[in-house]
């Protein structure tokens, strides 16, 4: 039996969480749906809305964005472009809506509408179907698609490691202490087909542990993450920051596997691990090369920004809602404790995209035992090519 994420967060505001799950397969609420149908939220246009944060060049501001559902005024003449992004309140995903925050997209000259969609499967699947034109999610889904004969690439890389972090509940601490121990297991994960799920699978199978003899539950994140936890439908999930610092600081969780670091994505994943990036389809890039310039504009002047500022600082800049639930204050924190992940020059990291290929292909049929030309799922030629926003 599967859960949508609309269940999902019902059952986590009433404060109840019951997840059915199957072994030797994931459950969530996984599907080919539109935006709307999948529940993705329009949550901003381009242009700072009415006491949103400064723009490009000011000081942080206090002001957050607009409501769910609202768009910033269009700017006249320039491109029209949407965007879903697998989880919008997740620090790893921080560039999309911070450009939007400092006016990057005015400045860059185009119209960029921005859907959350909370798993970067279903993004993807609305990608390829024509929904939006391109995806806020890890740079591994790239590799999986060519696997299955289907042509997208990164423009971008935003994070050089995922951010990413192992936690299991407190009550559990003696009895799992390392992936070895998943066997029997409910391990969260945002939904069937996400790069968590890559993520799980990959550290399951690492560990000698036959990913069949697990239980992946797609929870979300946030609050149904948390939820998922505190009423036991989940022994460990997979979850970045805000959610970790939450989880952490209620003392419902420890950490088991943390790949906040370069160090950490080594220990766990055998080296760098390009995570965060803006993918569209080929055929789409190769068509509209001066949109994909303006935007990737936005975008390396966005990681140009994070890289002089401090937690503090961006959490001023962002809408009050992306850190509610645990507070400013541990959400700059946690920002500058990992600060690390973020790419500074949006160039794909060199040794990157091989260390995404061989933890894929330890586990993944789409890419286990294919040919993959990881030329073709990426390119640095717009990153080389931005120029500074006036």
């Amino acid at each position: 039996m599967n859960w949508t994420r609309t269940n999902l967060a019902a059952l986590a505001a009433a404060g109840t969480l019951v997840v059915a799950g199957c072994a030797n397969n994931a459950t969530g609420g996984g599907g080919a749906q539109t935006p709307a149908a999948a529940g993705g939220t329009a949550v901003a246009g381009s242009g700072p809305a009415a006491g949103s944060g400064p723009a490009a060049g000011s000081g942080p501001g206090a002001g957050s964005g607009p409501a769910a559902g609202s768009s910033g005024p269009a700017v006249s003449g320039s491109p029209d472009l949407t965007i879903m992004v697998g989880g919008m309140s997740k620090q790893i995903y921080l560039p999309y809506m911070l450009a939007k925050q400092l006016g990057y997209y005015d400045k860059a000259g185009i119209n960029v509408q921005l859907i959350d969609e909370p798993a970067g499967g279903d993004a993807t699947t609305n990608m390829l179907a024509g929904q939006v034109q391109g995806v806020g999610g890890f740079y591994d889904h790239t590799i999986v698609l060519q696997g299955k004969g289907k042509a997208a690439e990164s423009v971008v890389s935003m994070l050089q490691n995922p951010g990413e972090v192992e936690l299991c509940r407190t009550d559990l601490k003696d009895q799992i202490k390392s992936a070895a121990d998943f066997k029997g297991r409910a391990l969260g994960i945002t939904d069937t087909g996400s790069s968590t799920d890559f993520l799980t699978q990959y550290i399951t199978t690492k560990a000698g542990v036959d990913p069949a003899t697990t239980t992946r539950r797609g929870v979300g994140a946030g609050q149904t993450f948390l939820a998922a936890m505190k009423q036991k439908a989940i022994d460990c999930g997979m979850t970045t920051e805000p959610t970790v610092s939450q989880a952490i600081s209620t003392g419902a969780a420890y950490i088991l596997l943390d790949m906040r670091t370069s160090e950490g994505a080594k220990k766990v994943l055998g080296g760098e691990y390009p995570a965060t990036s803006l993918y569209m389809p080929t055929d789409y890039v190769n068509s509209h090369k001066p949109v994909v310039q303006k935007l990737v504009n936005a975008y390396v002047a966005t990681l140009n920004w994070i890289q002089v500022h401090s937690g503090a600082q961006i959490a001023d800049v962002m809408p009050a809602s992306y850190y509610a639930g645990v507070g400013k204050d541990a959400y700059a924190k946690a920002l500058d404790s990992e600060k690390g992940i973020f790419n500074p020059t949006g160039l794909m990291p060199p040794s990157g995209p091989a260390t995404d290929l061989a933890v894929l292909s330890a586990f993944n049929p789409a890419v286990k035992g294919k040919t993959i030309d990881l030329s073709k799922t990426f390119t640095d030629e717009f990153v080389k090519a931005a120029t500074p926003l006036g």
